[in-house]
């Protein structure tokens, strides 16, 4: 069974990060020395990439974008009924399309809207660059939190497709129900807070919170690239 690693002090507490840079130090702290020299940060756009970038540059690890997208229904900007990821591949829940009463049109519809969002943001942040080989890497990917867990499954199993060695999942800030589904397709789970309940908001585990956009996502991403180069060099 996948091991989840948690800070004791601050389960089921609220507004315990700063921010998302304070949250990614903080995960930092978690992994030093549990993730091998050459492993290989990735943030989920757009609130996960300052998170990882603050945890990639403290370890000293280079990183990429996982690019991954909800596939919404159509009448909120927030909820969705699955996701998309940065190789094209699909995840759905049936148990929400039925729920919903969804018909196929709908789903298509969406699906597609979703797709396109990925594929113009792996552009914008990726250019033509090739994604680099994973098969003797191990892969950390962040987000800022996981509220229900598909977002996360779908960049986990796009990963494996590319035969990443070993994925890590490493978070601010979970639900516990959303971690047991996400927790049996990764080699390990780091959250450093885990909470309950029936209400549940990434959030509020922020005492500092907004929207991330897509601009300043790349700007974070091309900086740190930079300054990775300029190490190297």
């Amino acid at each position: 069974m996948t091991k989840i690693y948690e800070v004791p002090e601050l389960h089921g507490q609220v507004r315990v990060f700063d921010d998302r840079r304070h949250a990614g130090l903080v995960l930092a702290a978690m992994l030093d020395g549990q993730v091998p020299a050459d492993a290989l940060v990735m943030g989920i756009p757009s609130g996960g990439v300052p998170v990882a970038v603050a945890c990639a540059e403290r370890l000293g690890l280079p990183l990429e974008v996982a690019v991954v997208s909800k596939v919404l229904l159509p009448w909120t900007t927030e909820a969705g009924f699955g996701a998309v990821a940065f190789d094209g591949s699909v995840w759905l829940n049936e148990d929400y399309i039925r729920a919903y009463g969804l018909d196929e049109e709908t789903v298509h519809a969406q699906v597609e809207a979703a797709r396109e969002k990925v594929m113009r943001r792996v552009h914008k942040f990726r250019g033509d660059a090739p994604f680099p080989p994973l098969d003797t890497r191990t892969v950390v990917l962040v987000d800022d939190g996981i509220a229900a867990g598909s977002t996360m499954l779908t960049a986990i199993r796009a990963l494996r497709r590319l035969n990443a060695r070993e994925v890590i999942v490493a978070v601010p800030t979970a639900h516990d129900d959303a971690l047991a589904r996400v927790a049996p397709e990764a080699d390990a789970v780091y959250c450093a807070n885990v909470r309950e309940g029936r209400s549940f908001a990434v959030a509020d585990a922020y005492r500092v919170w907004r929207d991330v956009d897509e601009e300043e996502a790349i700007a974070l991403y091309r900086q740190a690239q930079a300054r990775v180069s300029a190490t190297r060099g």
